[in-house]
Parts: C-alpha cells; sequence; structure tokens
C-alpha cells in the first residue's frame, strides 16, 4: 500500500469518527467543532482525489462561515441542558485537540500525491474538456445545473431566514422595537403643539433691607 492510499484511509477514518462525535456528543459547542473537523477532513479527501475546487470551497465557505453561523446560533438559544456562557476556558482543550488533528492532516496532505486512476483520462470531464478542475465546475454549474444551483440558493435562504426566527422570542423585561409601528407613526402620535398666550412676569416685591 502506497502512501496516498495510506493518506485517503487516515482522512475517512478521522471524517467518520469526527460525525459520530457530532450526532453522540452532548455538549453543542463540541459537536460543532467535531463539525468543523469532519468538514476539513471531507476537504483533504478531495484534495487527494485531484476536486481541488471543492476541496478549497469546503474550507472557506462551510468551515470558515457556515460553522460560524452554527456557533452563533448555538449561543443565541440558549439551551437549558448545557450553560455554554460560563466561559470558553472549558471548550478550550477540545478546540487545541481539532487544531492539532487538523495540522496534522495538512502535512500528511502536503506530503501525499494525488491518487493516480488507470482510466482518469475517460472518467474525468475535466480532463476530456482539456480544462482545469475549477474552470469545467464552474461552467458546468453555470450551464448545465442553473435550476438545481438556484433552487439550492433558496434553500440556504430559507435557512437563514429560519435561524433568524428561532433567536427572536419575545423575553419579559427586555425591550423591543417594531419596525412596522415604527413606519406608520405620525407625528401627531408624538408631538403635540400646545398655545399658550404670552403673559409678562410679575414684578417681584422689594425684599425687607434691600437699598
Amino acid at each position: 500500500m502506497d502512501f496516498p492510499a495510506i493518506a485517503f484511509y487516515v482522512f475517512a477514518a478521522v471524517t467518520t469518527l469526527s460525525a459520530l462525535a457530532v450526532i453522540s456528543v452532548k455538549n453543542a459547542v463540541h459537536a460543532a467543532l467535531s463539525l468543523v473537523l469532519s468538514f476539513f477532513s471531507t476537504a483533504c479527501l478531495w484534495l487527494l482525489l485531484q476536486a481541488e475546487f471543492l476541496g478549497l470551497v469546503l474550507v472557506l465557505v462551510y468551515v470558515g462561515a457556515v460553522m460560524v453561523l452554527f456557533l452563533f446560533v448555538v449561543m443565541m438559544l440558549d439551551i437549558n441542558a448545557e450553560r455554554l456562557r460560563e466561559g470558553f476556558a472549558r471548550h478550550v482543550p477540545v478546540g487545541i485537540a481539532v487544531a492539532m488533528v487538523m495540522a496534522a492532516e495538512m502535512v500528511l496532505l502536503i506530503g501525499a500525491r494525488p491518487l493516480e486512476h488507470a482510466t482518469a483520462s475517460a472518467t474525468d470531464p475535466a480532463a476530456a474538456a482539456n480544462m482545469s478542475n475549477t474552470a469545467w465546475i464552474s461552467h458546468a454549474l453555470f450551464s448545465q445545473y442553473t435550476l438545481p444551483f438556484e433552487i439550492a440558493a433558496l434553500i440556504l435562504t430559507v435557512a437563514v431566514v429560519a435561524a433568524i426566527l428561532l433567536t427572536l422570542r419575545r423575553r419579559e423585561g427586555v425591550k423591543s422595537q417594531k419596525p412596522g409601528d415604527q413606519v406608520r407613526v405620525r407625528a401627531s402620535d408624538r408631538v403635540r403643539v400646545v398655545k399658550m398666550e404670552s403673559v409678562r412676569p410679575a414684578a417681584e416685591p422689594p425684599q425687607e433691607g434691600a437699598p
């Protein structure tokens, strides 16, 4: 077994174990960190299989943006089973472990060459079209798969709206603003003009002992 094959099995094992940790750990923050590791390991697998564009997009979009949103929602939901706002010190060991595994995977990925296939030219559409992986994916995505791409964008938009609605709950003792009432407000509801007659103030009586 050559080194790229060993790296492939290592990445696959880390992906599987981290995915199991996502659904088995009780702490929501630890589950989110495990999901970060799962995404990163999957990106390493794609880079090893010469799918560079998918690997980089997975790291930039999901690990860099979506997981930040997940952590934000977890912190905003106020889960009663876990006291998530007591501090981040108890999450540091798990974060350090995830960072060390990711660093080890990067070192392993640098030393591993892409897996070679006997029929790579016949099965790889990018090689058959004499195009790079990124150019072929962008061309196919916005020409052949335009409708599924738009449907996926719509689903993500609905997910963002649902995440916002989950965090908007009525709480007692918290001041909130209603944009609809602010838009419909009229000047007569806020300002009242009172007409008063001008009156000259009466002269003060002289004080005793004044010169």
